[in-house]
């Protein structure tokens, strides 16, 4: 059986929806239909995890030897913190080696996506909507950056996400986290690049 890792925050979690509305799941859901042998997502992410506690998180967990596919997605509580970008990069250069690392060392099946731009929700309609805009630009800017170093896969999904400002289709109840159909366009996203039909490949199943 394939087997997939994420990692991340509130987003990979997919806070304020159903466990399969969140982004891992509807990705495996869309690669068994198209008639991939994968596992349920193993999910290593919480609500609120900055880079530090994500790389503090994997320390403690009990990862398989390896995984077929890794996606990382964090930095979002970083910025909300004001956090300092330097931590940032130092930071996210470690969590991407280490999901290379657990990918086979094959970089090509490690998916780095990009940090949702939240001062479009309502949430921040009392805030400074250009600053968090040009704080999450340069986060954006620092992963992207990395991700191209290490001959990541790098996928934008920050400007779908300025779409809430006008959608609210496309956000939770909370009004801050998206909602199921935002991730559908990320795991859409993913599919895209992992499906053989648009230059993924699928690995040899493991048994």
């Amino acid at each position: 059986m394939i087997r997939y890792l994420a990692l991340g925050d509130s987003y990979t979690v997919g806070e304020q929806v159903t466990l399969t509305e969140s982004f891992p799941y509807q990705l495996v859901q869309s690669l068994r239909l198209k008639g991939w042998e994968i596992n349920a997502p193993e999910i290593l992410a919480k609500t609120g995890w900055t880079t530090d506690e994500l790389l503090a998180g994997m320390e403690s967990f009990r990862f398989l030897p390896s995984y077929d596919w890794v996606s990382l997605l964090i930095g979002v509580n970083n910025q909300y913190r004001g956090w300092p970008i330097d931590t940032y990069a130092t930071e996210f250069e470690q969590l991407l080696r280490k999901a290379i690392q657990l990918a086979g060392g094959k970089k090509e099946r490690v998916v780095v996506l990009s940090i949702p731009d939240w001062g479009h929700t309502p949430f921040a309609a009392d805030r400074n909507r250009q600053q968090i805009s040009t704080e999450i630009n340069a986060f954006n800017q620092i992963n992207k950056q990395l991700a191209e170093k290490q001959a990541v896969y790098y996928i934008d999904i920050t400007e779908g996400t300025r779409e809430a400002v006008s959608d609210p289709a496309l956000v939770a109840q909370d009004g801050l986290h998206p909602s199921g159909l935002e991730y559908q366009r990320w795991a859409r996203f993913l599919f895209d690049y992992l499906s053989p039909n648009a230059g993924g490949s699928i690995p040899n199943a493991r048994k």
